[in-house]
């Protein structure tokens, strides 16, 4: 099967030219993201392995089912991207990624949140040009500190974990009670807003559906504690970007680390360092010194890139060999309501 491999970047095109040589499919890589204007490149191919940013909407689902697309496979695990209920419609299958790395990210979240609280990010800056000064960098101990997770599949209880190893009280939201976790004295199970009344950071590592749109906005901002940090790594539309800016300029947000941002598609994965920056909610953002933001980095890791071409490889595959995908890799319209 030929795959048109959309938003090529060096990382993931070595990783999966290394790991294609077990399975010799035929790959043609395009640095253009997929989207209805572009889908016409993918004729001639059975399949297209698209990233976070493309959007198959149901413009675009038409254009790919006219050129012959049969399957599409996303390397990620998210799939708010794709319009499923036309993927049904029109016949296509659509894979993903489930689990490529939850230590990459549930790790990097931690980084984010020692780097935001101990001003880490900073300090480097400073050194660089020589300012020595320890004046604006005071943070806080972790330890005794209450952790608010919101979102307990398998990144969110890795955080937990890793937090417990802190010497932090853990608040998860979750629909789904983890019976491990329940059973750790450290561990609270508590309703959402209960998390942002009693918590001192809040993570968020739930996945973007209708129902979790916005899940962080002006009357959750309200309940929080004030001088709370909001880390998040799970989707960009998880919170409110004005209502975030909101919550920073009144000081009830001491600090926020945001590795995905709402608009990001138009920013992400892009070098536009010689470009004027055209969102302005994101260039408000940028403005606040106790905002850090990175450009959707937090799966990036050796072994989560591995997973990510083996695992999207082996879906090709299998959908070559039977027309199904098996398992927790397919994805269709019955997703689009569900909540982790």
């Amino acid at each position: 099967m030929k795959i048109a491999f959309f938003d090529t970047h060096h990382f993931d095109k070595d990783m999966f030219l290394e790991t294609n040589k077990r399975f010799n499919f035929p790959i043609e890589f395009f640095e253009t993201r997929l989207n209805k204007k572009t889908a016409g490149l993918a004729r001639g191919h059975e399949v297209v392995c698209c990233f976070v940013n493309d959007k198959l909407d149901a413009d675009c689902i038409a254009e790919l089912k006219d050129g012959g697309v049969k399957l599409i496979a996303l390397r990620c695990a998210g799939f708010n991207q794709v319009d499923l209920v036309a993927c049904d419609k029109a016949g296509l299958k659509v894979a993903i990624v489930p689990g490529y790395s939850p230590y990459a990210v549930a790790e990097f979240t931690v980084g984010l949140l020692l780097s935001l609280n101990r001003k880490i990010h900073r300090a480097y800056s400073r050194v660089r040009d020589h300012n020595f000064s320890l004046d604006g960098l005071v943070g806080f101990d972790l330890y005794g500190k209450t952790v608010g997770i919101v979102g307990a599949g398998k990144i969110g209880k890795i955080f937990a974990h890793i937090m417990l190893s802190f010497g932090c009280q853990v608040l998860i939201h979750d629909p789904h009670e983890d019976e491990e976790l329940k059973k750790n004295p450290g561990v609270k199970f508590l309703s959402l807003p209960d998390v942002c009344r009693n918590a001192d950071v809040i993570s968020l590592n739930v996945p973007l559906n209708p129902k979790t749109y916005h899940l962080i906005n002006k009357d959750l901002f309200s309940l929080m504690k004030d001088g709370v940090y909001i880390i998040n790594t799970g989707r960009g539309a998880l919170i409110d970007s004005l209502a975030l800016i909101d919550a920073l300029k009144s000081e009830k947000v001491r600090g926020a680390a945001l590795d995905v941002y709402e608009e990001e598609e138009s920013v992400f994965f892009q070098d536009l360092s010689d470009k004027m920056l055209k969102d302005d909610v994101l260039a408000r953002l940028l403005t606040f010194p106790n905002v850090l933001i990175t450009s959707h980095q937090a799966f990036l890791t050796r072994e989560a890139l591995s997973n990510i071409a083996t695992s999207t490889l082996e879906s090709v595959q299998e959908f070559e060999n039977t027309g199904v995908i098996s398992g927790g890799k397919s994805v269709n319209a019955e997703c689009c309501v569900r909540v982790k």
